[in-house]
């Protein structure tokens, strides 16, 4: 089953933010959140998410540079770019850079969901990547994660977890930068949340600790270790 649509937020009025978030969560959409251009970056590249909030006038990289740089990967996911410039100039550059919807500041909460759910009824420009790493398959549109072939029952942080180790094959990835990535959205989220997550993740997907996919590196973090097949 296809889950709830995931959106990622980049506005850095905080604000705005939480009244926006509270919106998507009313909307039944789960939503990240990110306050400026280079960790809105990072985690359009490190995460798949089926619409993008995305302000123009951000801390680091502006929203524009932001989705110039992120359609020029091959980036798919819809954008729908925010600013507080409503001149006709304006509005094409953010076009031109990749952005599929503008809306303007200020503007009402209607207005703004009327346009994410026009945005999510639009038909999908990509089937979902399917990221491998030996006997494992995650289908990262449908949310489905395989062994052989046999879905594996994974939490929706679970998934998100292997999804971030998939994407980063042989890296070694710490616990901090896992609860930064996956639980940004998770105000009371700590590293023990990691830890466990990880542990019930090894347990469903390896069977043994000697040809384990995920390792731990002992007072660093831990690394998918992806057959070069």
């Amino acid at each position: 089953m296809v889950g709830m649509p995931k959106i990622l937020l980049v506005e850095d009025d905080q604000a705005l933010a939480a009244s926006v978030r509270e919106f998507l969560s009313q909307a039944q959409y789960t939503s990240d959140w990110a306050s400026n251009g280079n960790d809105a970056l990072e985690y359009l590249l490190a995460l798949q998410y089926d619409l993008a909030i995305l302000d123009w006038q951000l801390p680091g990289l502006p929203g524009v540079e932001v989705c110039q740089q992120y359609r020029k990967t091959g980036g798919k996911t819809a954008i729908l770019m925010l600013t507080g410039m409503s001149t006709i100039d304006q509005k094409e550059k953010g076009l031109d850079a990749g952005a599929d919807d503008y809306l303007t500041k200020p503007f009402q909460m209607r207005e703004l969901m009327a346009r994410v759910r026009a945005l999510l009824r639009r038909p999908t420009q990509f089937a979902g990547e399917l990221l491998r790493a030996g006997e494992i398959c995650l289908d990262t549109k449908a949310r489905i994660a395989t062994k052989h072939g046999i879905d594996i029952k994974l939490q929706p942080n679970e998934l998100a977890v292997l999804e971030y180790l998939m994407r980063h094959p042989n890296e070694v990835v710490s616990p901090e930068m896992l609860l930064a990535r996956v639980w940004s959205s998770e105000t009371e989220a700590s590293l023990d949340a990691v830890y466990t997550c990880l542990n019930r993740i090894r347990k469903k997907i390896d069977a043994s600790d000697k040809d384990a996919l995920i390792r731990t590196v002992r007072g660093v973090g831990y690394r998918l270790v992806a057959p070069e097949s």
